[in-house]
């Protein structure tokens, strides 16, 4: 949606002016109507100009793109004066691209401006504003004389010109001797105080007191001055080399006034920017809130200079970038490494450089725990070791040394071998490197080092030879020679030189005269360090003869007490007999202007003491996975470097070691040892005057290594084996103490202990074989720590010679079926005196000729019959038999008769069928006949010798028959005949159902006596006496004596019933109950009999009894319940129904009875009507509902089936 609002400025008469939104911020749209027409549009930018700052000389353009129907025109205009000059200002359009291009060719200091650019059509006008800043270059004196007449007015801040305080290479002013260059203050002023020490170096300042004092004036003057244009300035960081090839300084800055202008400049240069196009230009500054990154890439040699941030005309930072003249000579190489081992990156350098920088995928990265950073003495060689490598290690890896920079990959392949769950095993090993030799490859370098240094300095000796040689003026009074000024190296021999004589008449000639060069040092004085009590020699050689003096820190020497001085020819020496303490010093040799100086320094090589010497090389004995720990005392010196090696390797801190260094005393501790840290251990120490060392024993105890293979067979006969090793190279630091023997029998998996021998004996003859059978053996060794891996047999060994048995008869077929055939055979005539052990069968199908092996050798059958179970039906067979003993399988039998997988052919017959059933009246009834026959039989359903209806199901599987009655009515009960038939024969068998339900009460009960101590028990038949001619009576009675109801008749197929045993006084009680297949009816209750059966009877007060009414509508008791079973699991679902009568039933999914549906088992026990599923599939889900009906109403109650994947 636009945002409208009614405006009248800008618009002609009759026009109206609605201000809209444009998707391109900064764009401001006027519509000159209410409503545009169909097809048309108000003007818009696509492609606003953007903001411009660039230097004076130089080409500026702005750009635009348009859009509107009709299309609309576009011009431009600035906010302080006019652009119809074509000569500055040039307005071009490319019907191409649809740019509108306006262009400034060599922008001037004035052209500085805000800019406007309007696009203008009938309906409507849009606007977008645009500033150029113009940087100022170099001095104009017309302007300076403009500024000077503007000063006498006083306003001195707007005619200043913004020039940095460190001037350009071409405006300096010579230096003057003494005088300190202003770049050293302004790195000092944005310096950390750690580094005042290294740029008071670089510039030759040695008064540090004078240096603070000034500083901290100068600070605080600076700090009021940018407190006008600036809250608060933190965490400046000084200018660096990123991993990207870039480099940057960054600076925190709020400022007052966010629109200050912000100035770069490099050694007093404005370099240009914009904010907009910094990722195309070589300089770039941008801002991330209160941050301002200086960043610049393609760096080239002249990129190297100090650079200065500047809001205003107040400096807020200052770094310098310094770029040595260094290149790679042999670049870092792709490293492939395993997991948990180290890798190594290696470059060698053209020149000596103390630190280069690395980085790993675009971090840096320091010395540590994870990586070491190493560099070799002449500091040409350069490695990076990335420790305990794991996967997450890979990626790009890159060293930088000034502006170059070279990179490679770290490939870290997973460790197979390490156990599943469990961090594998840390590695000592090392991948990668260079693959050449770098020592060589420095070396060389050094000699062409060297080489060139030596070429330089003879090229300085030449130009001052060349300038003592020029004749420098002189006086006619005063002809004497001028001195040459020193040189390190004095010519050979002296030069004629002409002497000019300003004073002389022009007619006379020349004067020409020998002067001889002043004397020169050809080899002085260095730092050396001397031991206590040893000679001292300092040899000064000069280019001539000549005198000279010798000094110790400033105090002329003499020979004498312990000092000799010697002169022999152009060399001169001080020779100090026996050095001391007090010999220290600074040393100067002195020969005319010619001087040379260097330090002594008397010192002792370090030593251990003796004690603690002797305590430490005793060995350090650890077992495998323990930590061992070394200390070695010393006494605390200056320049004491502390390295300890393993095996003439030295070992880094990191990984596995830990080396710790105190003052007086070092400690190295290594974790989790293994046997091969087995080894020497040495400590060196080590100072100017020399090194010490001291070596001691590690020994990690572990189990031995296995006996050395492979196992020799000495000897083997029938009843002796005798076998041979040899020791194990590793003895896991202890003597070996002896060998264990453990022997398995082939064919079995049990291994059993033979017993040891002594680490002496290497050979073991076992005596308890079997002529035959074949045998592995597997040796240990064994130490105080354990037992070794063991040394095993590579093939089993026999106990004499191999014995095969003869084949056995051909295998005869007993029987065969689709899924078995079996078979017979007889064993071989001839066991060649082998017993055997089993046999072994093979089977061959047609058309092949592939013979396959159905027990294994090692599981042989062993009876002479087999059960073939592995075949496919239909296809045809042939099977082979061979004898397996002790030595093997034997020859095989001739091939048995080809035999095909099929049933024979056999007349139907029913496997224990049920002939009667008794099924509840509502429930489904199921009749299951299983059969054989072969071929499958036809199979034919009867009901009483007639067709059963259509609506009951039958259901044919192989191998059975089914008879399903959905919903089973009374009237189903009947004779049902199944019959089978088919080329065989026939056979017919008869079941009974007898479709029932519970039988209904007897009618009333009367009780007779007709003799003492009897009654007659008699009652009226069960309505469902005449439908059901299984259905019979049980009597129950209780007495007044005992009150407990027991069953005195059962199985009564008439209506009466003779009590016996009745006794006068006593009340009994009778209940009549009908009982069929289904169960027991509600009782019919007799009259009391007894004490009070002839007892008048009491009426009530006018209230007449009623009679109780059991009938009921059907009612649900127990709902179903919502199941969500997943698919193919079983589901059992139920309900509980009551009514009287018993409602009958009926089951539906989404509305369609399933009762005849065949998937689904439907049961009614006594109101507890249940569903059952075997297997669930999705086309079961859905609304599952129950409904019970009887004469007297309709109850029902549902759930939902939801079958998950």
């Amino acid at each position: 949606m636009f945002r409208r609002s009614k405006v009248t400025d800008g618009t002609t008469t009759g026009q109206v002016g609605i201000k809209k939104k444009s998707k391109v911020p900064g764009v401001m749209i006027t519509q000159f109507t209410e409503t545009l027409p169909e097809g048309k549009s108000h003007p818009d930018f696509t492609r606003k100009p953007i903001a411009l700052t660039i230097q004076e000389g130089k080409f500026a353009f702005f750009k635009a793109i348009v859009t509107g129907d009709p299309k609309p025109m576009v011009t431009w205009s600035r906010n302080n004066g006019d652009v119809s000059d074509t000569l500055r200002y040039q307005t071009k359009y490319d019907p191409n691209s649809n740019e509108h291009t306006f262009e400034m060719p060599h922008v001037m200091p004035d052209q500085a401006d805000t800019y406007k650019c309007f696009a203008t059509n009938e309906y409507g006008q849009a606007v977008v504003t645009v500033v150029l800043n113009v940087i100022e270059v170099g001095f104009k004196m017309n302007k300076a004389q403009q500024q000077a007449a503007e000063a006498t007015d006083g306003n001195f801040k707007t005619v200043l010109k913004r020039r940095s305080k460190i001037r350009p290479k071409s405006e300096q002013p010579g230096k003057k001797e003494g005088e300190i260059d202003p770049k050293f203050w302004e790195l000092l002023l944005s310096a950390d105080k750690k580094d005042y020490e290294r740029i008071c170096a670089e510039f030759g300042v040695t008064d540090f007191r004078w240096m603070l004092k000034k500083l901290s004036e100068m600070k605080k003057e600076r700090e009021e001055e940018q407190a006008e244009f600036v809250r608060n300035l933190s965490n400046l960081r000084p200018i660096q080399v990123n991993a990207d090839g870039t480099v940057s300084f960054e600076i925190d800055m709020d400022l007052l006034d966010p629109s200050s202008s912000i100035y770069l400049y490099k050694d007093g240069e404005m370099i240009p920017y914009t904010k907009e196009l910094g990722d195309k230009m070589k300089h770039s500054l941008r801002q991330v809130g209160k941050k301002y990154i200086f960043s610049m890439r393609d760096l080239m040699p002249e990129d190297a200079g100090l650079y200065q941030l500047d809001v205003e005309d107040v400096n807020m930072f200052s770094t310098d970038f310094k770029i040595p003249m260094v290149d790679f000579l042999v670049k870092i190489q792709e490293v492939k490494a395993k997991e948990r081992e180290d890798a190594v990156f290696e470059c060698v350098l053209s020149n000596p450089f103390s630190k280069i920088l690395w980085f790993g995928k675009n971090l840096p990265l320091e010395q540590g725990d994870k990586y070491d950073i190493e560099v070799s003495e002449d500091k040409l060689i350069h490695r990076l070791v990335v420790k305990d490598c794991m996967v997450v290690d890979k990626g790009i890896y890159s060293a930088c040394a000034g502006i170059k920079s070279c990179n490679a990959w770290l490939v870290v392949e997973a460790d197979k071998d390490a156990p599943k769950g469990k961090k594998s095993v840390r590695k000592t090993t090392r991948a990668g490197g260079s693959g050449i030799d770098l020592q060589k490859v420095a070396q060389e370098q050094q000699v062409k080092l060297e080489k060139e240094r030596e070429e330089r300095k003879e090229e300085i000796k030449a130009a001052k030879e060349a300038t003592a040689a020029a004749p420098p003026p002189e006086t006619p009074p005063a002809p004497a020679p001028i001195k040459a000024p020193a040189v390190p190296k004095a010519p050979k021999e002296p030069e004629p030189r002409i002497v000019n004589e300003p004073t002389a008449v022009a007619s006379d000639p020349p004067v020409v005269e020998i002067v001889s060069a002043e004397p020169g040092i050809t080899c002085g004085l260095s730092d050396i360090y001397s031991l206590h009590g040893k000679p001292t020699e300092l040899t000064v050689k000069m280019s001539m003869d000549c005198d000279g003096a010798w000094f110790k820190d400033g105090k002329q020497l003499n020979s004498g007490a312990g000092v000799t001085i010697a002169k022999d020819g152009n060399s001169h020496k001080l020779t100090i007999k026996s050095c001391r303490d007090d010999d220290s010093g600074l040393y100067r040799f002195e020969s005319g202007e010619q001087s040379t100086q260097g330090k002594v320094t008397v010192g002792d090589v370090p030593e251990f003491d003796p004690d603690d010497l002797h305590k430490f090389t005793k060995p350090v004995i650890v077992k495998v996975g323990q930590n061992a720990a070394f200390k070695m005392p010393f006494a605390s010196q200056e320049s004491l470097l502390v390295s300890w090696f393993k095996d003439g390797t030295e070992l880094k801190d990191g990984g596995g070691v830990k080396i710790v260094r105190e003052p007086n005393h070092s400690r190295l501790l290594l974790r989790d040892c293994l046997q091969t840290d087995t080894g020497e251990i040495k400590i060196q120490l080590k100072n100017p005057f020399g090194a010490v060392e001291a070596k001691t024993q590690l020994i990690v105890l572990d189990r031995p290594g296995p006996p050395e293979g492979p196992v020799e067979t000495v000897e083997t006969t029938s009843s002796i084996i005798e076998i041979k090793w040899n020791p194990p190279k590793y003895d896991g630091g202890s003597v070996i103490t002896n060998y264990i023997i453990e022997r398995q029998q082939a064919g079995q998996s049990l291994w059993m202990k033979l017993g040891d021998v002594s680490a002496d004996r290497t050979s073991f003859r076992d005596r308890n074989v079997t002529h035959g059978k074949k045998y592995k053996y597997r040796i240990y060794a064994e130490n105080p720590e354990g037992l070794s891996d063991a040394l095993e047999t590579a093939d089993s060994i026999m106990a004499g010679i191999m014995i095969l048995s003869g084949p056995p008869g051909v295998p005869k077929v007993v029987s065969a079926s689709k899924t078995c055939i079996n078979l017979t055979w007889t064993p071989p005539e001839d066991d060649r005196g082998v017993p055997i052990i089993g046999y072994q069968v093979e089977k061959q199908k047609k058309d092949t000729n592939q013979w396959i092996a159905l027990n294994a050798l090692n599981e042989p059958i062993e009876d002479v019959n087999y059960a073939v179970k592995d075949i496919t039906e239909g296809a045809e067979y042939e099977f082979r038999v061979s004898a397996i003993n002790e030595s093997g399988s034997g020859d095989p039998s001739p091939p048995s008769a080809m035999v095909c997988a099929k049933n024979p052919n056999m007349r139907p017959c029913f496997k224990d069928p049920e002939d009667f059933i008794v099924v509840r009246a509502g429930n489904s009834a199921r009749v299951k006949i299983c059969y054989e026959a072969e071929p499958p039989p036809q199979i034919t359903w009867l009901k009483d010798d007639e067709p059963v209806s259509p609506w009951i199901n039958i259901i044919n599987t192989e191998g059975m028959s089914q008879l399903v009655i959905p919903s089973s009515k009374r009237s189903d009960s009947a004779i049902y005949t199944i019959k089978a038939k088919n080329s065989v024969g026939e056979a017919s068998f008869d079941i009974e159902v007898r479709v029932t339900d519970e039988p209904k009460t007897p009618g009333p009960v009367e009780l007779e006596q007709t003799v003492n101590g009897k009654v007659v028990v008699s009652w009226a038949p069960s309505p469902d006496q005449e439908l059901d001619d299984r259905l019979y009576y049980m009597v129950s009675q209780h007495d007044s004596s005992t009150r407990v109801w027991r069953t005195v008749a059962d199985r009564l197929f008439t209506n009466t019933y003779t009590a016996i045993n009745i006794l006068p006084g006593i009340e009994y009680h009778f209940r009549i109950y009908a009982k069929n297949d289904v169960g027991l009816s509600d009782p019919s209750q007799s009259p009391t009999w007894g004490a009070n059966s002839n007892r008048v009877q009491i009426t009530s007060n006018g209230m007449n009894s009623t009679e109780v009414c059991f009938e009921r509508p059907p009612s649900i008791l127990v709902p179903l319940k919502v199941h969500t079973p997943p698919k193919g699991y079983q589901l059992f679902m139920t309900c509980a129904v009551r009514g009287c009568p018993t409602p009958t039933v009926s089951w539906y999914l989404n509305d369609i009875c399933i009762n005849s549906d065949n998937n689904y088992y439907l049961t009614n026990s006594f109101g507890v009507c249940s569903m059952y599923i075997l297997r669930v599939r999705p086309k079961d889900s859905g609304e599952y509902k129950v409904v019970a009906v009887n004469s007297f109403g309709k109850a029902e109650c549902s759930t939902k089936l939801i079958v998950r994947d």
